[in-house]
């Protein structure tokens, strides 16, 4: 499978994953005290930021001319196990309040398993020569953005409420 095909789509991933990466910022840097009186927020701010990050890494192999498809698929594949390990570590050693509804554990497992998973399927496919290949990154995109926004909403509208 070639990537040259995927070049437009890929920036505008980049582009669009930097926007969210600016609104994220903005919505720590406005709420950033309250933010920061609960426990799993920063974490999920962080997560946010990771998922993006991870995108716009996802956007740069891609667009790497040339590239052999089991290079790409090797890089897809390790960003997806460092991404979904690292973060699904991180939240579940994250001791939980009494008081927290389960919604406040279970919706970042979600976004973050939604937001690694498709790009680790993306890698092996690659890997393989077979299975869809990068088409599993249209998933991931869409639901790591859709995290990714619903994690900046909470971040900038539904703390202050």
């Amino acid at each position: 499978m070639q990537a040259a095909p995927w070049h437009d789509l890929f920036v505008a991933i980049a582009g669009a994953a930097a926007a969210l990466t600016g609104l994220l910022f903005v919505a720590v840097s406005i709420n950033l005290s309250q933010i920061l009186s609960f426990r799993s927020l920063p974490t999920r701010a962080a997560e946010t930021l990771s998922l993006l990050v991870g995108l716009l890494l996802v956007s740069v192999f891609v667009l790497v001319p040339g590239q052999p498809r089991a290079a790409l698929g090797g890089e897809i594949l390790a960003l997806g196990l460092v991404l979904a390990g690292v973060l699904l570590t991180r939240r579940l050693r994250l001791p939980r309040g009494k008081e927290d509804p389960a919604t406040w554990t279970v919706t970042p497992i979600v976004v973050i398993t939604a937001g690694t998973v498709p790009m680790i399927i993306a890698g092996i496919s690659l890997l393989a020569g077979a299975g869809g290949g990068l088409y599993w990154l249209v998933a991931e995109v869409v639901l790591a953005l859709a995290g990714a926004i619903v994690n900046a909403w909470i971040l900038l509208v539904e703390i202050v409420r």
